[in-house]
């Protein structure tokens, strides 16, 4: 198993019920902050391909922008349509005031 982590960003870049764009491995994956902590999901809406980045924090849960499509943050479970397929999560730690995100799908 790869525990190769990706260094993202400062852990008070992102505020509570807020998002930011960043890449892991040359993916894109947002990293989304809520009273609970950090969490990272693919960025990428599985109804259509938006852009998750664009969509709004709700609590545990992002709504894609262009369709109103919601996931929770957790686990990537579709919440409510038009997507019925989850979206990727990554593991999350944050170390020293940093975000570290892994991309484990491969391993």
């Amino acid at each position: 198993m790869s525990e190769k982590w990706t260094d993202v960003c400062a852990a008070d870049d992102v505020k509570v019920g807020q998002c930011i764009a960043v890449q892991v491995d040359g993916e894109p994956v947002i990293v989304i902050r809520t009273a609970a902590g950090h969490f990272a999901l693919e960025d990428q809406c599985t109804h259509d391909g938006a852009e998750l980045n664009d969509g709004e924090v709700d609590g545990d849960s992002i709504v894609c922008a262009r369709h109103g499509a919601r996931f929770c943050v957790r686990t990537g479970a579709v919440l409510e349509p038009p997507a019925y397929e989850a979206v990727a999560v990554f593991p999350v730690k944050v170390e020293n005031g940093r975000v570290l995100v892994r991309d484990a799908r491969w391993d």
